[in-house]
Parts: C-alpha cells; sequence; structure tokens
C-alpha cells in the first residue's frame, strides 16, 4: 500500500491495545496456521526465520517489523539461530469517514487491514520503543494502558516516519549515530551499555570502542555529558530545585548529580545559576522600538560600569557632549567634502562585494563569513587540514589524533566530546563546524557565531567531504589540489601493493577487544577504507555478505579460521606477534604462520578521516611490499 495512503489512515485510527507478547523461537521450532485474533505488528529482535502470511513469504532477520490484519493466516519457522520477537495485538476504529477516492484506490478501509513486510533501515528507536511497551503492559495498572497506547501512536509514527525518509534518502544511518540518538531521546532513563548493546544487536567491547573512537567519549561518558547539558539549560531556564532537577534527568540523589555537574562545570550547580543569572538570551531580550526615527531614544548603559555614566550627565563640560551645536571649521568641512567625494568615487567604482554567504544546512539557512579567520571546529577537522585550515581550537578527541599532530601545535583544546561551551565562547569564533552528535550544543554554538551543522556520515567518501568544505570555506581550489595529491598518492601506493600482493588475495580485518572479535567492513576504520577501498582487496568469500550489510561481524575465538584471510589487518591494545604464535587458535592460521599479520593499537587505526586514510594506506603498502 502507498506510503502516503498509511498515514491518512493512521491519522483516523483510534487503537486498544489487546495483548503484547515477547517470544522466543528454538532453532527450527515452527509456528504453523496460526489465525491471528486481531490485528498485529511482529518486531523480531534476534536471529531469523522465515513467515508465511497469508501465502505470501517473508524474509525474517533481525528488526522485520511485519505488519498483518485480523484473521490473517501465519506460519513461522525459526531459523538456524532461533528467533526472538515482540508482538503487540490490537484493534482500532476510524474516527471519521475515508477521504474521497481512498477507499477505492485501497480496496480497504482500515489501516489494520493491511498486510505488509518491512526491514526499516534504523530500528533503534522502533525496538526502544516497542521493549517499553511490553515492559509497561506487564505491570498491568489502569494507567499503563494509557501509555501503552500512546506508545503504539510512537511506534506506527516512528515506522512511517522512517518509510516516508527512506524514499526520499536510503542511506543507512551510522551506528554511533544511533547510540546518541537513543542516548538524546531517553537520557532520563535508566541506559546502561548492556541496554545500548542489546538495541543496536553489538557487542558491549566493539560498541564502546567504535563510539569512542567516533566520539572521544565512551557511551556512559557521553550519556552523562548530555545529562549535564540538560542540568545546565534547566539551571538558566527554571526556578527547579536541584532535587526536581535530578530526577527529570536521570539521577536519583541530588548530591551525587551536584558533585558531577561540579567536575564537569568547575563550578556548583547553584553558582552556575547565579552567574548566569544576569545574561540574558537574545530571546528574552525584545526590540527596543523608537518612538520616534528622527530623536534619539533615551539613553542607556553601555557597559555595566557606573564610572561612565557621568559622561552623559554633566553636558556643561561642551566638548563633551556630542550634540552641542558648534559652528563648523573651513578644516572640517572640506575634510568631510573629500571623504565624501571618496565615497562617491568608491561606489562608481566598483560595487562593494559582500561578506557573507548564505549555507543549506540541516538547522535551515546560515549566513556564514565569505573568509572565515577564527573557525572551531567540533568535528571534520580532517577536511579542514586538507583545504589548509589550521582552527582555533577543536575537541579533545581531535587533540589526540596521531595524524594531526603536526598541525595543531597553536590549536586550543575546547574540551571533550565536541567541546565545552565556556571555552568555545573565550576564543571568539566567527565560524563554528559540528556534527549532529550534540543537539544542545549546537544550539547553544549557534548563538556565539554562525554554526554550520553537517550530520555525521552525511558526507560518505573523501572526495565529497574535501569538496564540501573547500565550497564553505572559499578554498576550491585547496581542495582540488589536496584531492589530486590524494589521489596520486593512493593509486601510487595500490600499484606497489599489487606488483608483490597478488589481487586474488583475501584480506580480514579484524579488531580483538576484552576476549572478543570482530571483523570489520569499509566504514568502521581499522585499517577497512585502505584494504578494501583504496587497494580493492576482499574479504573472505563465505563472509563477503555479512560484511556487506551490516558491515561488521561479531564472532567467537572458536570461528576464527572462517574469517581470517590469506592477510590479518589486526587491532589490539593487548595482543602481541609473539603472543599470537603462541594461541592454540591464532598459531594454526597460514595468516600467522606466513608472518602475514599486521598488528597496531587502537588509537592509530580508529581515525578514518582523510588526513588518516591517506597515511593508514602508504603505512599499510610499506608493510605489505617489505614481506
Amino acid at each position: 500500500m502507498d506510503i502516503n495512503d498509511l498515514i491518512t489512515l493512521w491519522n483516523q485510527a483510534s487503537c486498544k491495545i489487546i495483548d503484547i507478547r515477547r517470544v522466543t523461537a528454538k532453532p527450527g521450532e515452527s509456528l504453523l496456521s496460526y489465525k491471528a485474533p486481531s490485528s498485529l505488528f511482529l518486531m523480531s529482535v534476534r536471529g531469523n526465520a522465515t513467515a508465511e502470511v497469508d501465502q505470501q513469504i517473508h524474509r525474517v532477520q533481525r528488526f522485520t517489523v511485519i505488519h498483518a490484519g485480523k484473521g490473517t493466516v501465519l506460519s513461522i519457522a525459526a531459523g538456524s539461530e532461533g528467533l526472538d520477537y515482540y508482538s503487540v495485538y490490537y484493534k482500532t476504529d476510524r474516527n471519521s469517514p475515508l477521504p474521497s477516492g481512498l477507499a477505492g484506490r485501497s480496496g480497504q478501509a482500515n489501516p489494520v487491514d493491511h498486510t505488509y513486510s518491512i526491514t526499516p533501515e534504523h530500528p533503534v528507536a522502533l525496538h526502544q520503543i516497542i521493549s517499553e511497551m511490553y515492559k509497561e503492559w506487564r505491570r498491568q495498572k489502569p494507567l499503563v494502558h494509557l501509555r501503552v497506547r500512546t506508545l503504539l501512536y510512537q511506534f506506527v509514527y516512528e515506522l512511517l516516519h522512517q518509510l516516508q525518509a527512506h524514499a526520499a534518502s536510503p542511506a543507512r544511518r551510522d551506528l554511533a549515530a544511533q547510540v546518541a540518538a537513543i542516548i538524546q531521546e531517553h537520557y532520563a532513563q535508566a541506559i546502561t551499555l548492556e541496554s545500548l548493546a542489546e538495541n543496536v544487536n553489538y557487542s558491549i567491547p566493539h560498541l564502546s570502542s567504535y563510539f569512542k573512537t567516533r566520539t572521544g567519549l565512551s557511551p556512559i561518558d557521553y550519556l552523562i555529558k548530555v545529562r549535564i547539558d540538560k542540568v545546565a539549560v534547566l539551571l538558566l531556564e527554571t526556578d527547579a530545585t536541584l532535587k526536581e532537577i535530578a530526577a527529570g534527568v536521570g539521577y536519583q540523589d541530588p548530591s551525587y548529580l551536584g558533585r558531577l555537574f561540579k567536575r564537569y562545570k568547575d563550578v556548583s550547580p547553584i553558582r552556575y545559576r547565579e552567574l548566569h543569572a544576569g545574561k540574558k538570551k537574545p530571546e528574552d531580550c525584545p526590540v527596543i522600538t523608537m518612538e520616534s526615527s528622527i530623536v534619539p531614544p533615551e539613553s542607556f548603559n553601555y557597559t555595566n560600569i557606573i564610572d561612565n555614566d557621568y559622561q552623559l550627565d554633566r553636558i556643561d563640560e561642551g566638548d563633551l557632549f556630542m550634540f552641542k551645536h558648534l559652528r563648523p571649521t573651513l578644516a572640517s568641512v572640506l575634510l568631510l567634502s573629500f571623504i565624501l567625494l571618496l565615497s562617491a568615487c568608491g561606489t562608481n567604482g566598483a560595487k562593494e562585494q559582500p561578506q557573507t554567504k548564505s549555507v543549506t544546512t540541516v538547522n535551515g539557512e546560515v549566513e556564514v563569513p565569505l573568509h572565515p579567520q577564527r573557525i572551531v571546529a567540533g568535528e571534520y577537522l580532517g577536511s579542514l587540514i586538507a583545504v589548509g585550515i589550521t582552527p582555533i581550537g577543536t575537541s579533545d578527541h581531535h587533540i589526540k589524533n596521531p595524524y594531526f599532530q603536526e598541525y595543531l601545535k597553536d590549536v586550543e583544546n575546547i574540551g571533550e566530546g565536541n567541546g565545552n561551551v565556556e571555552k568555545i565562547l573565550a576564543l571568539e569564533p566567527d565560524l563554528i563546524i559540528m556534527d549532529d552528535m550534540y543537539p544542545e550544543l549546537n544550539e547553544q554554538m549557534s548563538k556565539i557565531a554562525p554554526t554550520v551543522v553537517i550530520p555525521y556520515a552525511s558526507l560518505k567518501t573523501v572526495h565529497e567531504e574535501v569538496s564540501y568544505f573547500g565550497d564553505l570555506l572559499g578554498r576550491d581550489k585547496e581542495a582540488k589540489s589536496w584531492l589530486d595529491d590524494y589521489d596520486t598518492r593512493i593509486a601510487s601506493a595500490k600499484d606497489k601493493v599489487l606488483q608483490v600482493i597478488p589481487a586474488d588475495s583475501t584480506f580480514s580485518v579484524i579488531e580483538s577487544s576484552d576476549n572478543s572479535l570482530m571483523a570489520v567492513g569499509t566504514s568502521f576504520g581499522k585499517g577497512g577504507q585502505p584494504i578494501y577501498n583504496g587497494f580493492g582487496f576482499k574479504p573472505p568469500a563465505e563472509i563477503a555478505a555479512e560484511m556487506a550489510d551490516p558491515g561488521w561481524a561479531s564472532f567467537s575465538a572458536e570461528v576464527l579460521p572462517k574469517y581470517a584471510g590469506d592477510y590479518i589487518i589486526l587491532t589490539s591494545d593487548s595482543e602481541t606477534l609473539n603472543g599470537l604464535r603462541a594461541d592454540p587458535i591464532w598459531g594454526a592460521l597460514p595468516a600467522v604462520k606466513n608472518n602475514h599479520v599486521f598488528l597496531w593499537t587502537s588509537d592509530r587505526s580508529g581515525y578514518w578521516d582523510p588526513i588518516a586514510i591517506l597515511s593508514q594506506t602508504e603505512e599499510l603498502a610499506a608493510w605489505l611490499t617489505s614481506l
């Protein structure tokens, strides 16, 4: 059914929840010819299966959503991994007749009559809602029914919103952005690493490693930062007590929150409120309307230093009073005439060039300087360096990037995450560049200086990213020159590698962390971009599909041989080559026996900005050509 028809139908639907269940099916277990007693949503969360819905076959994998109407016959056969899923049974009544022609097009008069199967691009938000529905439903209290019905509408909204957005832009959302979105939406709830890992179907060690490389913070530190930012806003915008604020952001103990706040903001919550109490935000200060266009308004203090006020009162000191009528001298008349003549010549000779330009961002149109001099970059520092820009400030995890060290000698550290408001304000930037990981921070940044927000992973390639910033900063020539050099050096590295390494050799890019292993593709750092994109090598054939979607594979040491290619690029902060050779599983791999393992630590492999990718490509090429 057309997505717009579904939206129209759901806008007129009134729902009642009948039941919510969580079901676990063992591998090979089947549910045959089950007749649905009401309309239902089924959402898988783990495993795989084959489902037959009214004689239509649907492949079920993690986070597949199936909708079926009352009386629909379902058969589900769990696959080799078994199947975990939620099912939500509900019935609905429409509040008003269908718009003219809709029933004729669909042939049905109710959204619950339609059967469809979807695997959403961004399933985390849907899983969060449906798991919350299940938890609430189990409590079986009168007010819970209202809460669950509200959550059902949220679930349907999110599902339809994703379907609509996917039709316009099918890009997959970055893993770190998914985790950040969960935290931003549910920061007031109990969030653990375990719950985050379950939501994104990702192992805890690798989730933590990837997220920290991406943001400079662990997921829990990111949660704390989000909460502290919310506390700061509540302190300034409300008269809420610390106890009330603590409860609103997820802390039971206001004293603990007070200590935490002081650690992050360097002052107590009460002192923070006192310090900022007199600082009105722009929206709190309406524009003063002058009663006359030619009479100046009443005087006002242009500083908070009272000693300056005397200048407005002592009009007897004529030289100090700017409106005193004095007879102009001949020299002053000639000077004024000369200035007017120069102005006229300038106007006739050339039209004044604009000093800003309008840039379209996710937050609307932003006027940015044509030639900014004081840029603060919370993110995208690699591309700024590529076009020849050195910012005045950048975030802590960029300061630690080993590939940036030669460029950051005089750059200020603006703090963890994407930076600290107070530190950024002190730098007096004329342009701020951020991603979308910190919405609260970005809103505050826009009041300090023009702020360009580029959603993370929206620029898909090195060429796209560097070209974007070349255009944004008026450095198109520098961007083209850098990209030409990049292409030449990548091609040279590839040519040297293929002269000594057969093109059909298989490569595995693996991260080892806390007794957990993960093979990664082209979107997670660790050397995936140089190996698969730069040199064009492939992973072992039997895991190629798994590496393509979702782009990584978590596995145990027992099945390591399946994931091991002829060559292995291994990220580990604890392993050594001698240790691998002595290990009974690793030591038996041909790659280890042939000394075809490149071992590096996460502080070098975890970056994948344009500067890092180029450096890593040449580093790996040097290793491969030395074998």
